[in-house]
């Protein structure tokens, strides 16, 4: 299904979404960066060995799915995002859609880095 992606509408939001996270590669670990499926990890690992996860995209069949951990380990970050970005919600910390939307991409891209600022500050990435 995901790495498949016969729908290139899909295909092109999965790019668009994955331009939110790449810039934090040189800090963060890929996991996995192929069609469909992109996920990045904390360099922080606990005693046991469980590696952090930061986020990912992923294309499933009927959206784009876009996981952002940090508001789950850090629920207040979701204070004051827009009624519209919050609709997009699935669960503590998923995001999905089925279109490109420019406001909700930036404002998400915010979001973003104040995760990030949130596990530094924890001490996770």
């Amino acid at each position: 299904m995901a790495k498949e992606m016969t729908n290139k509408k899909f295909a092109e939001l999965f790019e668009k979404l994955k331009t939110l996270m790449e810039p934090l590669e040189p800090q963060l670990k890929v996991k996995n960066s192929e069609p469909g499926n992109y996920y990045l990890n904390t360099p922080s690992q606990r005693e046991d060995g469980y590696v952090y996860a930061f986020g990912g995209v992923q294309v499933k069949k009927n959206y784009v799915s876009y996981h952002l951990m940090p508001v789950y380990a850090t629920p207040e970050l979701l204070d004051g995002i827009s009624d519209t970005l919050k609709k997009r919600m699935q669960g503590k910390s998923c995001f999905n859609f089925t279109k490109i939307d420019e406001a909700l991409f930036s404002e998400l891209d915010a979001l973003t880095q104040k995760g990030f600022e949130a596990f530094k500050e924890k001490g996770l990435a």
